[in-house]
């Protein structure tokens, strides 16, 4: 018995050190082909982009709710000097401003039920400050969602969505959308 428990020893620390290194992998891996998928798709870097109405045919990546309007913006921070501006428009129902970092972490989400919302988003290691978000990672996706449950109310946020801003500030002035 005694002959095994080296062995064994080995193979549990195998076995540990491949579970650690796939948790903390896996997200970074699975949010890269994210947003390769979402650049695909015509999700455009710095700028929101309108979606389609979520039907069974439209859900490729996770299962969406058919009575929310998504709109969807990439950021890229890596450039020195850069922050980016955001702005959600007026909805008189649910919605909401989430940001997701390069790991797939959601680190912020902001409810703007009846009211415009605008915060700036910056890079990582940047100081907080009025308000702004800073975000863990250069690179990372910001989702709004609106509670759309009809054709008609899907047109509306859709109309509501013209609103919405993504827009990538180089020492405090706008850059232009970037084009992909």
């Amino acid at each position: 018995m005694k002959r095994w428990i080296g062995p064994l020893l080995v193979m549990l620390l195998c076995a540990a050190g491949v579970h650690f290194a796939a948790l903390h992998a896996a997200p970074t891996v699975i949010m890269a082909r994210a947003m390769d998928m979402l650049a695909q798709r015509g999700v455009a870097l710095h700028r929101f982009t309108n979606p389609e109405r979520v039907t069974p045919q439209t859900q490729n990546v996770v299962r969406s709710s058919p009575d929310l309007y998504y709109a969807l913006c990439r950021y890229d921070l890596s450039n020195p000097g850069t922050q980016l501006s955001v702005q959600m428009g007026d909805w008189p129902d649910y919605q909401s401003l989430s940001f997701f970092a390069a790991q797939t972490d959601n680190f912020a989400t902001i409810r703007g039920t009846g009211k415009a919302v605008a915060v700036r988003l910056l890079p990582p290691g940047s100081p907080a400050a009025d308000g702004a978000i800073v975000s863990p990672s250069a690179k990372g996706v910001i989702l709004i969602r609106r509670l759309a449950p009809s054709a008609e109310r899907f047109a509306a946020a859709a109309a509501a969505g013209k609103a919405d801003r993504c827009r990538l500030i180089w020492k405090d002035r706008i850059a232009a959308p970037a084009q992909d």
